[in-house]
């Protein structure tokens, strides 16, 4: 059940990073990212958004850790505590997410969100 979670989380990441892609090279989806104020991101939302496709790949990589799909000791303390702050970053991904002034930002990615932090919290639980 951990290494699907953690697949899952992965693939859902892995889908996002291709939205913060898009974005960071001036797609018109900014209403869904950053607060929805803009439809295409200045310069430095789309630096963010650049930057927020290493944050997933080092997410990604705790859930994996911790479900024992790489070569880390999945029940290295270290590892344990990751994945639980992993599961508090996508908690706190919903609750921003939530109180959004887009709509459009509140009603797509308070759910992804919420999947993200279920997710996490069964690979956490391990």
């Amino acid at each position: 059940m951990n290494v699907v979670a953690a697949l899952c989380a992965t693939t859902i990441l892995g889908a996002l990073a291709v939205f913060q892609l898009a974005l960071a090279f001036g797609a018109p989806a900014g209403r869904f990212a950053w607060g929805g104020r803009h439809r295409v991101l200045p310069t430095g939302l789309r630096v963010g958004s650049g930057l927020s496709i290493l944050l997933y790949a080092g997410l990604a990589a705790v859930l994996l850790a911790r479900a024992g799909a790489l070569a880390v000791p999945g029940d290295a303390p270290p590892v344990i505590a990751a994945a639980w702050a992993v599961f508090g970053y996508f908690v706190l991904g919903v609750l921003v997410n939530a109180i959004s002034r887009s709509r459009p930002e509140r009603f797509t990615m308070t759910p992804v969100s919420g999947v993200l932090a279920v997710c996490a919290l069964i690979v956490a639980l391990g």
